[in-house]
């Protein structure tokens, strides 16, 4: 965030850090200064016009509406406030008119794996009409955190046998060994579960529940049927995904392909690949298709680096289109 919100010339008069107690009194960089981080659980939030937030959902639930009640905009990255009907869950080269009302102070930021779809999606929905989306995702290890990250390093550097890891599955959820992150070994191989088996006997996980319920909300189609199956890849950084779309009329791949191509947020590339999309902003897409299996199907591929614009970047460029319209 603080390097993107340098690259952008964001307009920042004063910036204050907050963290956990075991965070508060260390330091970090400012355009050479350096600012001493603030316990958030104890400061004074007064003065602040706008808050990016990045704590957990749990963390988020207790500081979005203080820092809220105190006059900032809360642009939120965690999971709390996503499906609120009361916060608006927006992706600006979308749903930008979504910012117009802010009712409880907080705007939240989608999970990285949707937002990568949804410049995308948009114009096509607009031009076909969407009805519905078999979505496979290829997800880094850094959509688990700073924990996957060092897992999948660990893994590749071990000279240990990597399949000695067993998972088991009892009816409801699978289990991760205590100590990892992920359930299985992802060195060299890919975990057909990312995020975690939702406890409601339907095998979905919280990562493919989010890309539906997420997907509806911005696109504005409460009636989106969407399957996901959402999969951990042995990359670091960058998430795709393989859609096959259904539209309610015809839509030739020239014709998607020539709006894709004017679309904000959007480059169309012959071969898009994380390696292609790391440390960049748009959502590469190509291998753009007929579908046989769907009505009026397209299929297509995409991929998005999930650290900038699956997180930090839209999370400013929210704050830049709240500016905008204030």
């Amino acid at each position: 965030m603080r390097a993107i919100l340098r690259e952008r010339n964001f307009p920042v008069d004063e910036i204050r850090f907050f963290g956990s107690s075991r965070s508060a009194g260390q330091f970090l960089d400012w355009n050479g200064e350096q600012i001493e981080i603030e316990d958030a659980a104890t400061a004074d939030f007064s003065g602040i016009d706008i808050a990016l937030a990045s704590s957990g959902a749990t963390s988020s639930k207790v500081l979005a509406p203080r820092l809220a009640s105190a006059g900032a905009i809360v642009i939120d990255n965690s999971s709390a406030w996503r499906m609120d009907p009361d916060v608006p869950l927006v992706v600006p080269e979308v749903n930008e008119h979504a910012l117009r009302s802010i009712r409880k102070g907080i705007v939240a930021n989608p999970n990285c794996t949707t937002m990568a779809a949804m410049p995308v999606m948009k114009p096509l929905h607009l031009a076909a009409g969407l009805r519905s989306m078999v979505v496979s995702t290829y997800q880094a290890v850094s959509g688990a955190g700073r924990e996957g990250v060092d897992e999948l390093a660990n893994e590749l550097e071990a000279t240990k046998d990597f399949d000695v890891r067993v998972l088991t599955f009892d009816g409801s959820a699978f289990p991760i060994d205590e100590g990892f992150k992920f359930p299985a070994t992802i060195a060299h191989n890919v975990i057909p579960i990312a995020g975690s088996i939702i406890d409601d006997g339907s095998l979905e996980t919280g990562e493919e529940k989010k890309l539906r319920d997420e997907s509806r909300k911005i696109l504005e189609i409460p009636n989106l049927l969407v399957d996901g199956t959402c999969v951990r890849v042995p990359i670091f950084t960058g998430h795709s995904l393989s859609i096959t779309a259904s539209f309610e009329r015809e839509i030739e791949p020239e014709e998607a392909t020539k709006l894709l191509l004017d679309a904000p947020g959007v480059v169309v590339h012959d071969m898009p690949t994380p390696r292609l999309v790391a440390g960049k902003d748009p959502t590469y897409v190509g291998r753009i298709r007929r579908a046989e299996t769907v009505s009026n199907g397209l299929s297509l591929f995409l991929s998005g680096d999930n650290l900038r614009k699956g997180a930090a970047l839209n999370a400013i460029q929210i704050a830049e289109a709240w500016m905008k319209l204030r």
